[in-house]
């Protein structure tokens, strides 16, 4: 599996300028990229879907398991994979904290409506 080079990690790490499109039912066709909060834990992308399971990314992006992605002025071709790990997600929460601490959208983010949407976001 292609990994992310430690100059994206960083890249994406600090900017808030993160956009996903799972593929539509075709396999083919990116969805409407849409903006979302990311963080990085031990050099892998994650993402949350802020309403839970049944936010369309989120759907689309399991069902798809890929797509693509735009940040830090970069589009990537991207696979999804769900996540389902106490530990892990306690460190992805963390991570939002301090990456969104202040922010509006940090306790949603953090919920465990989220967390249930963990996904990570790999290269393809």
């Amino acid at each position: 599996m292609p990994a992310w080079t430690p100059e994206q990690v960083e890249a994406i790490a600090s900017t808030d300028d993160f956009h996903i499109a799972p593929y539509r039912a075709d396999g083919a066709t990116p969805g409407t990229l849409t903006w979302i909060c990311s963080v990085v834990v031990d050099g892998s992308v994650y993402v949350c879907a802020y309403n839970g399971v049944s936010g369309r990314w989120y759907r689309s992006a399991l069902a798809q398991r890929a797509g693509k992605i735009t940040a830090a002025d970069e589009e990537h071709e991207v696979s999804f994979a769900p996540i389902d790990d106490q530990e892990l997600n306690d460190r992805i929460d963390r991570a939002y904290e301090a990456k969104y601490a202040g922010s509006a959208y940090l306790p949603p983010m953090v919920a465990e409506r989220t967390r249930a949407a963990t996904v990570r976001v790999d290269p393809r």
